[in-house]
């Protein structure tokens, strides 16, 4: 998954900023040295080379085009930087490091925020969103994923949930409807599993961090909570056992056997689910290529991750990247002016046609699954409110330690119960925010 090359990239800067006083909050003036506010000249820009990056960059070019038509003296270089972890991180320290080389403008995975912020790169721009015209008609936590302590540090730009995806021909056979509450779910993995036993009753993972947090935020756990400006490991709480237990569960005879999941990562239960070897699948938006491409095509449907009650929808991770601008900037205003451009409502929209990003805005989003049922369980469970990692640098390092795949891989393999295992995450949590 790319989110999770990003926070590799993430965690590598981070590791950096222990070690250099250059990245510190504290000593950020380095990366500001040379920044500016020039009306004119080039605004440099930094965008991801997606895979199949081609129709990107053509909604890019028509705004470059757009916006150098309303500002003269205006020329706006776009780069597309290789999203591969280490090259990227490579790039963004030396940016960070050296103002020269920085760019005014440079889209981030989320999740990146709290490293980057560290390391002094990112600039506070809350005052000069204030007054942007589609400011009200971002959803609201996704619009936190930008926020950290009182300052916002970019816009989001596209976000990407996870929802269910189950076999209608199974279900169909079975006299099921798609489940809507986790015991509906698991009766499902048990009937369907009886009736074809080479068939897994849901495809999940051991290494599926956003996969099985949906059941920890459901059951009304989290991974850490905040008091003040410090975060607390919360992964253990009564709360939170309980959703790792209902995760966990599933890795059952009838659900994903664990000596065959314990190890699958999010990327390999699309892999299950497509090939036809899974009834059901925790997925995001994004899979339906791959889906399409496999034995479950034309088999299939999506509907929103059903919680514990009848009848709710399980909090979903809102992955996705935002703009943000450098510190180092040369050209602030026109770099925030560009980013409430591309980020607009007319801009989300083509990004969505040509890349099939999910639109931040409450408005485009509502436009799009109005024309494409299949995303309306995304936008349905955007709705229905999304959750995030704690905003601290040392997510970077809990994510790149692997701390909560160990945890379930504990659980699901019989090495440790719940209770166990979540202890051990959380001293592991708690170190990670103790030396950030």
């Amino acid at each position: 998954m790319r989110l999770i090359r990003r926070t590799a990239a993430a965690a590598a800067i981070a590791a950096t900023c222990l070690t250099m006083a250059s990245c510190s909050p504290g000593t950020s003036q380095p990366t500001s040295a040379g920044a500016g506010d020039g009306k004119t000249g080039t605004l440099q820009v930094w965008l991801y080379n997606e895979a199949a990056n081609a129709p990107k960059a053509a909604v890019v070019a028509k705004a470059v085009t757009e916006f150098q038509a309303a500002h003269q003296g205006v020329t706006v270089n776009v780069s597309y930087i290789d999203t591969d972890a280490s090259a990227r991180a490579a790039k963004m320290k030396g940016a960070f490091n050296d103002p020269s080389s920085a760019p005014d403008l440079v889209e981030f995975g989320n999740t990146d925020l709290p490293g980057y912020v560290a390391a002094g790169g990112l600039a506070d721009i809350g005052s000069d969103l204030a007054g942007w015209s589609s400011k009200a008609d971002l959803d609201p936590a996704i619009a936190k994923t930008n926020v950290l302590g009182d300052k916002t540090y970019g816009l989001p730009w596209w976000v990407g949930v996870r929802a269910l995806y189950y076999r209608t021909d199974l279900f169909t056979e079975a006299g099921l409807s798609a489940p809507t509450s986790y015991d509906e779910l698991v009766a499902a993995t048990q009937k369907i599993h009886a009736a074809h036993a080479d068939t897994f009753g849901i495809a999940v993972g051991g290494k599926y961090t956003f996969g099985a947090l949906p059941f920890v935020w459901d059951a009304g756990g989290d991974i850490a909570t905040k008091s003040g400006d410090k975060y607390t490991a919360a992964i253990n709480s009564a709360a939170s056992q309980t959703g790792i237990k209902r995760y966990t569960d599933l890795f059952g005879p009838n659900g994903c056997p664990a000596q065959q999941c314990a190890d699958l990562t999010g990327g390999k239960t699309v892999d299950l689910f497509a090939s036809g070897k899974a009834a059901m699948a925790i997925l995001p938006n994004s899979s339906r290529t791959a889906v399409e491409a496999g034995a479950a095509k034309g088999k299939y449907a999506v509907v929103p991750l059903p919680g514990n009650a009848a009848g709710t929808i399980a909090p979903a991770f809102a992955g996705g990247n935002n703009l943000g601008v450098m510190k180092a900037a040369k050209h602030r205003t026109l770099a925030v002016q560009f980013a409430e451009l591309l980020a607009g409502p007319d801009y989300q929209q083509q990004m969505f046609d040509a890349m099939g990003n999910l639109p931040t805005l409450k408005s485009v989003s509502a436009q799009v699954s109005a024309k494409n049922p299949f995303l309306k369980p995304f936008t349905d469970t955007i709705a229905a409110g999304t959750r995030f990692v704690p905003m601290d640098q040392g997510w970077a390092q809990i994510d790149a330690q692997a701390v909560i795949p160990t945890m379930l891989q504990q659980v699901v393999t019989g090495k440790a119960d719940v209770a166990k295992a979540s202890g051990d995450a959380a001293t592991q949590i708690n170190t990670a925010f103790s030396a950030h």
